[in-house]
């Protein structure tokens, strides 16, 4: 690194990180072309990235101390395997940023702490579209996992559902 290039580091998010996460967020709303998190959302965010234990684990990348990506993961259980998993829930680097190491550098953070706590897996989704991800993750060895089909459910139809009684 020479003197004029920028200090590229990995740390722990924190509750004080919370203006700079949700914009990251709300960044990568926009470059997936989903609503971004309202004021409300963004609130409860912050407030959870506060509690300990937390219901998420975020990590930022900064670049001259100005955050410039994340990756927000929680643990997940293999009942199969009898050990946790780590979820990789988001993963993004402004993309004024890229190209300079902070998405490969959140990534490694990421899979070091999944084998710190003993985890089997890495595991994340990834829109089918977003071609420069997927490039992304099978040069680091990822794979797409043809036999498991995400689904969701939101909304409506979960509120339906939990107010039956199944008894």
């Amino acid at each position: 690194m020479t003197a004029n290039e920028p200090r590229l580091s990995i740390r722990p998010a924190t509750p004080d990180d919370g203006d700079a996460l949700v914009s990251l967020i709300r960044g990568l709303a926009h470059y997936e072309k989903l609503d971004p998190p309202d004021d409300a959302a963004a609130a409860r965010l912050v407030a959870d990235l506060a509690e300990h234990p937390g219901r998420f684990d975020c990590l930022l990348a900064e670049t001259d101390a100005t955050a410039v990506g994340y990756a927000l993961f929680f643990e997940t259980y293999s009942t199969f395997r009898g050990r946790p998993k780590l979820y990789l829930e988001d993963i993004f680097v402004d993309p004024a940023h890229r190209s300079t190491g902070a998405g490969f550098a959140l990534f490694s953070a990421v899979a070091r702490e999944a084998v710190r706590r003993g985890c089997v897996a890495l595991e994340w989704a990834v829109l089918d579209w977003n071609r420069l991800a997927l490039d992304f993750y099978e040069k680091l060895g990822g794979h797409h996992q043809r036999e498991w089909l995400p689904y969701r459910l939101e909304g409506d139809a979960l509120d339906r559902l939990a107010t039956v009684d199944a008894g």
